[in-house]
């Protein structure tokens, strides 16, 4: 195994709210009531659509697609769920410092060190550019039982959500987390800093028509059910574990164009409201942007 190099979940979609668009020469996050499911690819357009996306639809009847049938591929809560206080360099995109409020491992002249994270509230190194960062994986469908999608989010409510729900869901199944009926569902709240207007956060709960009961029976039928075929949970978490650790950060060079555009995707007044003239992800971007049009001229 590669030493220096995060080995993360194999990632075949995306799950975003809202989207990226192009407004008088600079992309804008669009705020949105709804789920997307993409692909990791990009157009003009913006992530070109995952064909389970339209399949979700259909099932819904065709409306907006506000809840995802989904399983996890861990036991282990934080292995679905990594949430951290990160912050990324202005010019590169690149991780330099992530921590969790106690211990922090941040990129120095020295190479990357282990030092005390004070939280992004009272850290004088963050400068106001540390934010919390979460990455749920999920699995969608039957087509991959490995492969998930993944949903990045820096919003508090939604990251603070999904912890509570994949530990309560872990403590009253008895560890089973990864074989629970679960689903996403957006929910929409309205507070003093949204002025009123609603806000969107990401939830998890048992699939519809179940009851919690009922979820833990099935999740306890489908456990015995792998066992029985070999299938080794365990195992599986620990290889998990150890890839996660195996890099100092999760994010690698390819996922800084995702990084970029999606650091900011949500606040307290919806998706995404820092991203405007002048702010760091808007700058950021148009900085990469520029980089990649010289490299590709220099090239030529």
């Amino acid at each position: 195994m590669l030493k220096g190099l995060a080995i993360t979940p194999p990632v075949i979609g995306r799950i975003s709210i809202g989207r990226v668009v192009e407004k008088n020469g600079k992309r804008l996050p669009e705020k949105s009531d709804e789920f997307q499911l993409t692909s990791q690819v990009q157009n003009r357009d913006g992530w070109v659509l995952h064909p389970l996306d339209e399949a979700l639809r259909q099932v819904n009847g065709g409306g907006k697609l506000r809840a995802i049938p989904v399983r996890v591929l861990f036991n282990d809560p934080d292995l679905n769920l990594r949430a951290e206080f990160s912050m990324f360099d202005r010019e590169t995109g690149r991780p330099i410092c992530v921590g969790n409020g106690e211990n922090c491992k941040r990129v120095t002249n020295e190479g990357v060190m282990s030092l005390p994270c004070p939280s992004p509230n009272v850290c004088a190194y963050s400068n106001g550019y540390c934010k919390p960062y979460g990455r749920l994986n999920v699995v969608i469908g039957e087509e991959d039982e490995l492969g998930s999608f993944i949903f990045r989010t820096t919003s508090f409510n939604s990251i603070r959500t999904l912890a509570a729900r994949l530990r309560y869901f872990s403590a009253v199944s008895g560890g089973l987390l990864a074989t629970m009926p679960l689903e996403l569902k957006l929910r929409g709240k309205s507070t003093t800093q949204s002025y009123r207007s609603a806000i969107y956060y990401v939830d998890l709960v048992v699939q519809s028509k179940l009851t919690l009961e009922e979820a833990i029976a099935r999740a306890r039928e489908l456990d015995s059910q792998r066992k029985a075929s070999g299938f080794d949970q365990a195992a599986l978490d620990e290889v998990a574990r150890l890839g996660f650790g195996n890099g100092a950060f999760e994010e690698s060079g390819e996922d800084i164009p995702a990084v970029v555009e999606e650091f900011y995707p949500e606040s307290e007044g919806g998706v995404e409201t820092e991203a405007d003239n002048g702010s760091p992800a808007t700058v950021l971007k148009d900085k990469l942007e520029r980089k990649v049009a010289m490299q590709v001229g220099g090239a030529s």
